[in-house]
């Protein structure tokens, strides 16, 4: 994930809104680092991130582009016009991550004031058009419950036929409902093992109601803090927490009052089924499975994907495919130190990572295949 101002939950926010020299060097530093794809977030306050991945494409070769999208404040034939553009100015490179909304106040920031079901069934009509829109020139006319429209049609379709990758994000029950009925890839934030193949199997539930032959990828965030031994992995982790208590910085997601320090017991928390889900597994203790470590999500009010995994590179690299042998399909990892952390990652963990995956599918490759009564062909 990426920004473009020099900030995060340990650091005070540095230069400009918009830097435009610290925007190119941190994107560049995720395409040296390996990585395939970045996010770029929403919030009611930050620059526009259409506008942002356009400037990124315009400083990368190969770098893919994941925009956070909130449907509801554009026309959906308008921003099936809009990605289907910046498609073509990034060489198809392009991606949009749906995020339907699970804080009131910041909704209504930018004027929105549907329920939260309304609001997921808002993207449901609005994602139907998405696809459809991209999915040919024909002319089509459109009556729903959120929009009508007469005799749509587009000059520009996105690079491939296909058309744009959406990814979707939440783990409400509607979201379930709404993105595995919609998404190639659905986003989760980083719990425990047994906590994410809870929700994999929601989601494959609510692939299969929706009528599915597939069903989406699922991708996981976690916050990894990395050390060239456990011991100093783990006393840079209390740092980082003790940073994060001291308000020195600020969360990207800053949607309650105790963001950036420890939450007051009377605040009701937050609104959103994520954010609680991950308070939920903190509060179960600080550390689960391998390396999943969760007071950083505490001392956060969990505004975003907060919790970490805390380790050597190795051992970081063994938790993330600990996840991707549940069923995970994509890891997103970004940093408590976001430029130095992303170049860390590329020397460590995501190397590690592919090392093994092609290590196994060369394994996978070379044994024999038995038939049903045992012989080898």
């Amino acid at each position: 994930m990426i920004a473009t101002q020099d900030s995060s939950e340990t650091r005070p926010a540095h230069g400009p809104v918009i830097d435009r020299d610290y925007t190119a060097r941190f994107a560049r530093a995720h395409e040296s680092a390996g990585f395939d794809r970045v996010l770029i977030g929403y919030s009611s306050g930050r620059p526009d991130g259409a506008q942002v991945a356009a400037y990124v494409a315009a400083h990368t070769e190969r770098l893919g582009l994941l925009v956070a999208h909130r449907p509801g404040f554009i026309a959906p034939t308008l921003a099936a016009r809009s990605f289907a553009t910046l498609d073509h100015f990034s060489s198809g490179r392009l991606a949009v991550h749906i995020i339907t909304g699970g804080n009131d106040t910041e909704q209504r920031r930018d004027g929105d004031h549907l329920t939260k079901e309304e609001r997921y069934e808002r993207t449901d009509e609005y994602l139907t058009i998405l696809r459809r829109a991209w999915a040919s020139g024909e002319p089509f006319s459109h009556e729903g419950t959120h929009y009508r429209f007469e005799e749509y049609g587009s000059q520009v379709l996105p690079v491939h036929a296909s058309g744009i990758p959406l990814y979707f994000g939440g783990s409400s029950e509607a979201a379930y409902r709404v993105g595995a009925k919609h998404a190639d890839t659905f986003a989760l934030w980083g719990e425990p093992l047994a906590g994410t193949a809870e929700q994999i199997a929601s989601v494959r539930a609510a692939a299969t109601a929706a009528g599915r032959a597939a069903a989406p990828g699922i991708s996981v965030s976690f916050r990894p803090i990395l050390g060239a031994t456990e011991e100093l992995a783990w006393e840079r982790a209390h740092r980082v927490l003790d940073t994060i208590k001291s308000g020195a910085g600020a969360p990207f997601f800053d949607q309650t009052p105790h963001l950036g320090s420890r939450p007051d017991t009377s605040d009701p928390g937050p609104q959103n089924t994520g954010s609680r889900r991950l308070l939920a597994a903190a509060a179960q203790g600080d550390l689960h499975d391998r390396a999943l470590w969760t007071p950083t999500a505490t001392a956060t009010g969990a505004g975003g994907n907060t919790t970490a995994l805390v380790g050597t590179p190795e051992t970081v690299a063994k938790a993330l495919l600990d996840y991707v042998d549940i069923g995970v399909t994509t890891l997103l990892i970004r940093g408590y130190d976001p430029l130095d952390d992303a170049v860390a990652y590329g020397e460590g963990p995501i190397a590690l990572v592919h090392q093994e995956l092609a290590h196994r599918r060369a394994n996978s490759a070379a044994a024999p295949v038995l038939d049903s009564l045992g012989g080898r062909r």
